[in-house]
């Protein structure tokens, strides 16, 4: 004879009842606000990125043209770029994925030691809610638009630090912007190489199986603990 969900079991223990986004195969991952965070600082990254390019690559400056405007858009869509993210923390549930970013468990270790090797298997590579690669990528790129908002002033108003040459942040500025470009674009390659993490990002919703295949402990560490649990 076998048990229902909520119901007691053969043996006499209870047993824990699905939240109703299990029952439908489905899993909250990222709230309201926390989409639209990701989508402004998408869209704002894009927008430095590709003015960037007509900025910076002959071929695009002489096909765009106006100059001037382009930087000008440029300037203030970098002086934006961090808007977003301020505006997420009034969000509980940003504020909640903020923690989770900057925290690296035990097997997050192992996640980065199965990249190393190669290794793909889900089982090899156990993830919370975001994996390690997740987490690193994050970090960098806090660090990144850090770094090119303080060389992007520096440029913009010249006797802000006068030590520091114009020369030297145009450098660094140039050279970081190259290294964002990359760093982005392989984050879109893995994202179009998973349509369950897009479907989360645009809808705000997974598949169970999938949360249970790639990212196991987020599931075990947002379910509260069963009756007999609580008693122990």
């Amino acid at each position: 004879m076998t048990s229902t969900a909520g119901s007691t079991g053969p043996t006499g223990v209870a047993t824990r009842r699905p939240p109703d986004s299990e029952v439908s195969g489905r899993v909250l991952r990222f709230t309201r606000a926390e989409r639209w965070v990701h989508r402004g600082t998408g869209l704002l990254m894009l927008v430095c990125l590709v003015t960037a390019a007509c900025l910076y690559l002959g071929p695009l400056a002489q096909l765009v043209g106006r100059r001037h405007l382009v930087a000008t858009v440029h300037e203030w869509s970098g002086i934006l770029l961090p808007l977003p993210f301020l505006l997420g923390l009034a969000s509980p549930a940003f504020r909640a994925d903020l923690r989770r970013l900057n925290r690296f468990a035990a097997y997050d270790k192992r996640w980065l030691r199965a990249a190393r090797r190669r290794l793909t298997s889900p089982d090899m590579r156990p993830a919370g809610k975001f994996n390690a690669g997740q987490k690193l990528y994050a970090g960098w790129l806090a660090g990144a638009v850090l770094v090119m908002t303080a060389t992007g002033l520096l440029m913009w108003f010249t006797g802000l630090l006068p030590a520091v040459s114009r020369t030297s942040a145009i450098f660094v500025h140039d050279v970081l912007a190259w290294a964002i470009a990359l760093v982005v674009i392989g984050h879109m390659r893995k994202a179009f190489q998973d349509p369950q993490a897009r479907l989360g990002m645009r809808t705000g919703y997974v598949s169970f199986g999938w949360a249970r295949r790639w990212h196991a402990h987020w599931l075990d560490e947002d379910r509260p603990p069963t009756k007999d649990t609580r008693e122990r």
